[in-house]
């Protein structure tokens, strides 16, 4: 079932890259606005704030299909059927 998860949240690396710059997209807009918020216009602070709810949620869920593309790299490429005795004897 794991795998499972793995591979579905890391088969369109593309696609979690795409969300992951989004959510920086926004988290760099949220903190500017929260910025200009507490120099000049504090009620733009709250629009800072509840735009950076959003940008964590898309930057958290690129950065997880990106990290579910890499460890399904290595699941495929390290099998959990070989023994480790098996891994120390050369050919």
């Amino acid at each position: 079932m794991f795998k499972q998860v793995i591979y579905r949240l890391g088969q369109q690396p593309k696609l979690s890259l795409k969300r992951f710059f989004i959510g920086l997209g926004l988290f760099c807009i949220a903190v500017g606005t929260i910025g200009y918020g507490y120099y000049y216009q504090p009620i733009v602070q709250l629009i800072g704030l509840i735009l950076l709810v959003p940008a964590l949620f898309f930057a958290l869920w690129g950065y997880l299909g990106i990290f579910a593309n890499r460890f399904a790299q290595i699941i495929v490429t390290i099998s959990p059927d070989d023994e480790a005795v098996d891994n120390d004897k050369t050919s």
